[in-house]
C-alpha cells in the first residue's frame, strides 16, 4: 500500500468511479460506425425546446457573473408548479447531486442504507463514500420489493432509497404499495423517492410523491430536468421535502452548484 493509499478515507478506498455512457462520437470513432443511436443513457432524442435555446443564449451575456446561489427564480417557478413553498426545495447539479447531498447531510459512518437490487448506481456510490453499511434487498420481478425493503430496516438504518419508476428496469411501485411502505417506516428513517422518470408514467395507480409529503415528514422526493425536459447536458435536479430537511440539505449544498445557463434553461423549460 502506497503512502497515498493510506490517506484515502475509509469509505472511498474500495470505490470504483461511476462509468457513464460514452458519447456517440466516441463510439463511432472506436467502432468505425456511422449513425449510431444511443439508448443506454436515456437521453431525450427530441432535445431542448426553442424557448430553452433562447433563454440560454440570453443568459450567456451574464456568464461573467456568478449565478444566483439560491436559484430563487427557478425555485419560485417550481414551487408554483408543484404547489409547495420555495423553502421546501433544494436545487442540485443534476438529481444525483441531490441524492449525494442527502447522504452527506444525514448518514454517519456505520449507519445503514437500504437499497434495492438493480437500482441506480449513485445510491451505492454515495453511501459507500461516507462508509455507510449497505443492505441490498433482492429485487422482485426486476422491481423494488418494498415489503422486503421495509423488513430490512433495523435500529441502525438511517436511509432507504426507492426509485419510482426504477432505472434501469423500468418497473414502478403503485400508490398503495408506496403508501404502505412509507406508513411502516420508522419516523427516524428517511425515505428518498427518486422520481427521475416521473413525467413518463401515465398509469392511474402511479403515485405523485410530492402529494405524499404532508403526511410523511421523513420523505424526500427527487426529480430531474435531464429526461423529460432534455437538459441532461446542463445538469439540473431538485429535491422536494419538509422545510426542516431542505434547510439541512442546503447547509451542505455547494455554493453556485447550479450554473447560470442551467438555471435559465430549467426555468424556460417549465414554460
Amino acid at each position: 500500500m502506497s503512502q497515498i493509499d493510506g490517506l484515502i478515507a475509509h469509505g472511498v478506498r474500495n470505490l470504483k468511479p461511476y462509468q457513464p455512457g460514452k458519447p456517440v462520437e466516441s463510439l463511432e470513432r472506436e467502432l468505425g460506425l456511422a449513425d449510431v443511436i444511443k439508448l443506454a443513457s436515456n437521453e431525450n432524442p427530441r432535445g431542448v425546446s426553442p424557448n430553452v435555446v433562447n433563454a440560454v443564449n440570453e443568459a450567456l451575456s451574464c456568464a461573467a457573473r456568478y449565478p444566483d446561489g439560491s436559484g430563487t427564480s427557478l425555485k419560485c417557478k417550481l414551487a408554483e408548479r408543484l404547489g409547495v413553498s420555495t423553502e421546501e426545495l433544494t436545487l442540485g447539479n443534476g438529481s444525483n447531486d441531490v441524492l449525494d447531498l442527502v447522504v452527506r447531510a444525514f448518514v454517519n459512518p456505520g449507519e445503514e442504507v437500504v437499497v434495492s437490487e438493480h437500482a441506480f448506481a449513485v445510491y451505492v456510490l454515495a453511501s459507500m463514500s461516507v462508509n455507510a453499511q449497505l443492505h441490498v434487498v433482492p429485487a422482485s420481478g426486476f422491481g423494488h420489493d418494498l415489503a422486503a425493503m421495509s423488513d430490512a430496516v433495523t435500529s441502525k438504518t438511517k436511509l432507504v432509497f426507492v426509485a419510482n419508476p426504477n432505472n434501469p428496469t423500468g418497473t414502478y411501485s403503485t400508490r398503495d404499495t408506496v403508501e404502505k411502505f412509507l406508513a411502516a417506516l420508522p419516523p427516524a428513517v428517511l425515505a428518498v423517492l427518486d422520481e427521475a422518470y416521473f413525467e413518463y408514467v401515465t398509469n392511474g395507480d402511479y403515485p405523485d410523491g410530492v402529494t405524499l409529503l404532508s403526511r410523511y415528514p421523513n420523505l424526500i422526493v427527487v426529480r430531474t430536468f435531464s429526461k423529460a425536459y432534455g437538459l441532461a447536458g446542463l445538469r439540473v435536479g431538485y429535491g422536494v421535502t419538509s422545510k426542516q430537511i431542505a434547510e439541512v440539505l442546503n447547509r451542505v449544498r455547494h455554493p453556485f452548484n447550479v450554473n447560470a445557463l442551467a438555471l435559465a434553461a430549467a426555468e424556460a423549460a417549465l414554460g
